[in-house]
């Protein structure tokens, strides 16, 4: 049977789970969820209100969504059969036999041949004056393997959404849209780029069903003297080159990246708004980092000749979105990071222009691991660009008064931890600027000086990068204690041992199936009912059937038995053969393991990306 899989929401405290951009928690905000439904009331357009409370209605032939929120208006019927979709003005009488489940949900991510619903969400916020809400729970009915697969991506926090706002664009972009594209219905307004269940919206669109697209958010307000600041960090993923952190490396040959983020940093005081944007992506060729049991494998740069033309074909595309553009290279200058540092370096001497620039900053060699106060040292090299393009400054009749004009691309190796502390400290820069522009601040005053406003801002900056870090790397993000405490911490650097042993095993061992559940949801992987999921090798070949947990298990029962046969060798020396056996044997099995180890890897079964 055709399973369409719908993803729904119900329950106040509510939990629905997708993949989407990652977004950040609200805090220090008393009475959110009163103000979340205040702000939904008064802040609705008639013109573009999507339904905020549904119900699902699971017949055995089909499924029923029908509108419980006040709204007049028909029903959506669902085909469970072959998918069909149809509006009815009435729900199926039901039968006394089969009494269908009913659910309250809250919102249709989209379809996957299947259907998903969001069943619980969480209101965390809002954005620009409009409710955000985390999706925390989903129903699913698929197939027993799909079914799996949406169960890791459900455990992935970071699917939330909005029914007023289009969360997929910044402040300025949003300002900017012309009076044709405002009536226009939000998805129809959503950017590509970071509109997350494209791919499942496409049957509802197809049937004039108007959804909304989801981003990531976070936010905080603290007082400076009688002053009330808000202050909004936004976290947009990039759906163009999706996944985890070693299965999704470097750029395509479109020049999408992985790991692109455009994060964005907004103040909101008495009626004046002012946005930051910054963005983060991985090096822009191609190059891989395959894991092979190591704990850093490799780094392999892949076509090394078509390097500059990839690269300039993705700053041609961020020219195109976001005005001038400073590259802030982040990796080191020696060893295996040192080479793609040095192919990136030498493909931007094609690129680099009026409105393009690039800058090499060591952040190990300059920071070590304690001493990242000398960030002041890159700030001092790249302010002139800063002051020149400035940020987005609206005045309390949202006139604009400041336009952003041009961004900063910050990146390391993985985008996460080096890249989060720098982005956090532009971050502090620019909302100085902003908060002395208005006059909230002196010429002399900073953040520091307030306390409470300054831990408040840590805070949202390290849950900012642990957000966007625990998506790609399944972990927090490293060196997280200094944007959260100012300062390197035992503590801190302890947790982020702990930290990088478990991305260890992530990588090596979780994040195929992981990469396997993105590229479902992302539509890389078309369900089909002729076609299973398939091994990436044939069937029969060692790499088939080859498995860690099994070879280490052989090892381990190896050396027992040695050690066993040891110590029997003085009553009988035919042990001491045994013992042999058993030492080679483990030995070999080791030795076999350690030169073969990508296979023994979780890999992805799915899809294989297109270089």
């Amino acid at each position: 049977m055709w399973q369409p899989l719908i993803f729904i929401s119900s329950s106040s405290s509510s939990s629905s789970s997708g993949i989407s951009s990652p977004i950040h928690y609200p805090t220090n905000q008393r009475n959110l969820r009163q103000r979340c439904a205040r702000e939904q009331t008064s802040h609705a357009d008639p013109s573009q209100k999507l339904y905020t409370r549904m119900r699902l209605w699971e017949f055995p032939d089909q499924y029923v969504i029908e509108a419980t929120d006040g709204s007049t208006g028909s029903c959506l019927a669902i085909s469970r059969v072959d998918g069909s979709m149809n509006i009815i003005d009435d729900i199926p009488q039901c039968s006394t036999i089969r009494v269908p489940k009913i659910w309250t949900i809250f919102g249709v991510i989209g379809i996957l041949k299947l259907l998903a619903v969001i069943t619980e969400r969480e209101c965390v916020g809002s954005y620009l004056g409009h409710p955000i809400f985390k999706v925390s729970s989903l129903k699913k009915k698929m197939e027993a393997e799909f079914f799996g697969l949406l169960g890791v991506a459900e455990k992935t926090p970071g699917l939330y959404f909005s029914y007023n706002v289009n969360i997929t664009l910044s402040a300025q972009r949003l300002h900017n849209l012309g009076d044709e594209s405002k009536l226009l219905p939000l998805w129809r307004q959503a950017d590509p780029r970071f509109f997350w269940n494209n791919y499942m919206l496409e049957v509802l669109i197809d049937n004039k069903l108007h959804l909304n697209g989801p981003s990531a958010f976070q936010n905080f307000q603290a007082a400076i003297g009688k002053d009330i600041i808000d202050v909004t960090l936004i976290a947009r993923r990039c759906t163009r080159r999706t996944g985890t952190r070693m299965w999704r490396r470097g750029a395509d040959s479109d020049g999408f990246v992985a790991n692109f983020v455009e994060s964005e940093q907004i103040m909101q005081f008495s009626g004046h708004t002012a946005s930051f944007v910054q963005i983060r992506g991985s090096i822009p060729f191609l190059w891989e980092q395959i894991v092979d049991l190591t704990y850093k494998p490799k780094f392999e740069i892949v076509k090394a000749e078509e390097a500059p033309r990839v690269v300039e074909r993705h700053f041609l595309d961020l020219r195109k979105k976001y005005g001038n553009v400073l590259a802030v290279d982040l990796v080191n200058k020696h060893g295996g990071e040192g080479r793609l540092s040095e192919k990136f370096s030498s493909s931007m001497q094609h690129v680099v222009s009026d409105d393009v620039r690039y800058l090499h900053f060591d952040f190990h060699h300059i920071c070590g691991h304690i001493h990242f106060e000398r960030l002041s040292m890159l700030y001092d090299q790249i302010e002139d660009f800063l002051v020149k393009n400035r940020y987005l400054l609206l005045n309390e009749k949202s006139e604009k008064v400041e336009e952003q004009l041009g961004v900063v691309r910050t990146n390391c190796i993985d985008c996460l931890d080096r890249t989060n502390v720098t982005q956090s400290m532009l971050g502090r820069k620019m909302l100085e600027f902003q908060l002395r522009r208005i006059g909230i601040f002196d010429a002399e005053e900073s953040i520091s000086t307030h306390p409470n406003f300054d831990d408040n801002f840590k805070i949202l900056w390290a849950n900012h990068g642990d957000d966007i870090s625990i998506q790609y790397s399944g972990t927090p993000a490293l060196k997280g204690d200094f944007v959260r405490c100012g300062q390197r911490t035992v503590q801190g650097i302890l947790k982020d041992g702990c930290n990088a042993l478990v991305r260890y095993y992530l990588n090596n061992f979780v994040d195929g199936t992981k990469q396997d559940a993105i590229d479902l949801l992302q539509g890389h992987y078309i369900v089909s009912v002729t076609r299973d999921i398939a091994p990436t090798s044939q069937k029969g070949s060692l790499e088939a059937v080859a498995s860690f947990p099994l070879a280490l298990s052989l090892v381990l029962l190896g050396f027992f038995l040695t050690i066993l046969s040891l110590s029997q060798v003085r009553y009988d020396l035919r042990h001491l053969f045994f013992s042999t056996l058993w030492a080679s044997m483990s030995v070999a099995i080791a030795a076999y393991v350690k030169a073969h180890g990508r296979i023994f890897c979780n890999r992805p079964r799915l899809h294989k990306p297109r270089r």
